[in-house]
């Protein structure tokens, strides 16, 4: 599972750059590139915080973070089927409405 790229993917889609994210969740730039990128691991309360500050459902960064290492050999064969519409619909609930609640979120 690499939450550190499922954050930076829904990040992106939204047009967030990595400074006003951290800003947002009360983070360094430093750390959050460092989760991004999987030098850091994040804790549950930061995966709450940013999911709290891009208005998404937790299950979303989990869905999203989801990779093939993560499903048993015997369940392969149904991932490869199932996942790509899974995470399409999953990023589908981030969209440009999302872009407008995080931004009024400023202090």
């Amino acid at each position: 599972m690499n939450i550190g790229a499922a954050i930076k993917s829904i990040r992106k889609k939204l047009s967030i750059t990595q400074y006003e994210l951290a800003e947002k969740c009360d983070l360094s730039q430093t750390s959050l590139s460092q989760i991004e990128t999987g030098i850091k691991r994040p804790s549950q309360r930061t995966i709450t915080k940013v999911c709290s500050v891009l208005d998404i459902p937790e299950s979303i960064i989990y869905i999203v973070a989801m990779q093939e290492s993560d499903v048993p050999a015997s369940k392969r064969g149904v991932y490869e089927l199932v996942y790509p519409s899974i995470k399409s619909l999953a990023l589908q609930m981030v969209s440009s409405e999302h872009l407008e609640l995080v931004n009024s979120k400023d202090n």
